[in-house]
């Protein structure tokens, strides 16, 4: 198996967009490919991470369309849908491609267009990845999962609604710092837990998560571009190479773990990401977790290895994940206030993280970072992609 690189990417704002997602993908993509500066070379395959085109956007075939869109023909295509994994499952599929000499040239990219329904017909497109027999048809909801969830993990690790503001206010401070993020506001304790006010402005979503604690409905798209690691070297580029890759399953059901506090599928992928990448959690530098909601920040990086169970919170009481401290999580503002296209986050967690390796993220640059890892939680954790990436000097 040869070693793979990334040699461009890119993103879209995420938000509310008022291009179509063929427009959201191809301008993410051009901007993947104009960064990796591929001469004539041509693209070998690509691989779309998508969702909801069928159902939100009525549209299908994307992959088929975007070769079409962006002229790349005759380079193979396929859609990959793995629900809000999508992105990273994707981004697997092009590693594997280039790592088997199937291809030499790939392009990923990531895409959902969200914000074309109302937010009622959202709720229930995202609902439609629970159990379709056990959880669906009861009317659950991915914020009633994790409201559930994170009712558990508060009465048995002490994790307070506190802790739950902590991650939301560190996020969103930090998507202050990304231009591409969706949510550009500054919160503070007060004003969204304690403040009078804070009933109205941030309610009860799903208790005992409020509305700060959920990420928004974005649009938005995310590309990266794949080649032989020798090809990158010859290049003269600055090498990010994809070191680790794990992917792990649980229970469709969150009702049939033996304990719904673990998430297994979580553990089990980034163990396999950091045995392939020869690394333990001690030595990555950041990490892009998938905080679809803010109870979800501290579970896995508990999961990931990087703090003992039960102990997150109290990591993030010690400013430990904050921009500045010893593992920053979620530099970009996570899918809470970078957002979270669900086709695309995987891919945008994976652009982010190349461009802290590569020393590109501006106000939010984590200083001499070496190795990454990104958590991309598909279902409520019933299918889990991490990975691991690792600046080349």
């Amino acid at each position: 198996m040869r070693g793979v690189a990334i040699i461009g990417c890119a993103m879209t704002k995420f938000g509310r967009s008022d291009l179509s997602l063929m427009e959201l993908m191809g301008e993410s993509s051009l901007g993947a490919l104009r960064d990796a500066d591929l001469g004539d070379r041509p693209v070998d395959a690509v691989y779309v991470a998508n969702m909801g085109a069928a159902r939100l956007n009525k549209q299908t075939a994307i992959a088929s369309a975007l070769v079409d869109r962006l002229n790349l023909f005759p380079a193979m295509a396929e859609a990959v849908e793995n629900g809000p994994a999508s992105g990273a499952s994707a981004f697997k599929n092009g590693f594997q491609a280039v790592a088997s000499e199937m291809a030499d040239i790939v392009l990923v990219t990531g895409g959902e267009r969200m914000r074309e329904v109302n937010n009622l017909e959202v709720t229930d497109f995202v609902a439609s990845l629970s159990h379709p027999e056990a959880e669906y048809i009861y009317g659950v909801t991915l914020p009633a999962l994790a409201g559930m969830f994170a009712r558990l993990y508060m009465d048995r690790y002490g994790v307070t609604a506190e802790h739950l503001a902590m991650v939301a206010i560190k996020n969103q401070e930090n998507a202050l710092k990304n231009p591409y993020a969706h949510i550009q506001q500054e919160i503070t304790m007060e004003g969204i837990l304690h403040a009078p006010e804070a009933v109205v402005n941030n309610p009860l979503i799903a208790d005992p998560l409020r509305l700060y604690d959920c990420c928004p409905v974005s649009d938005g798209a995310a590309s990266l571009v794949l080649c032989p690691l020798e090809m990158a070297q010859q290049m003269g580029k600055q090498i990010v190479k994809v070191t680790g890759l794990g992917q792990a399953t649980d229970t469709h059901a969150v009702h049939e773990r033996p304990d719904p506090t673990q998430l297994t599928a979580v553990r089990l992928a980034a163990q396999k990401a950091f045995a392939m990448a020869g690394l333990t959690p001690k030595e990555i530098d950041l990490a892009e977790l998938h905080d679809a909601f803010t109870i979800l920040e501290i579970a896995q990086s508990e999961e990931a290895g990087f703090f003992k169970k039960g102990e997150g919170h109290l990591a993030l009481e010690k400013g430990i994940t904050s921009l500045s401290g010893e593992l920053p999580i979620n530099p970009s503002g996570g899918l809470k206030a970078r957002g979270h296209p669900v086709g695309a986050t995987g891919v945008a967690q994976l652009v982010e993280l190349v461009w802290q390796l590569r020393g590109e993220a501006g106000k939010r640059q984590v200083e001499g970072a070496k190795n990454a890892f990104a958590c991309n939680f598909g279902g409520f954790g019933n299918n889990v992609v991490a990975t691991v990436l690792k600046r080349e000097d």
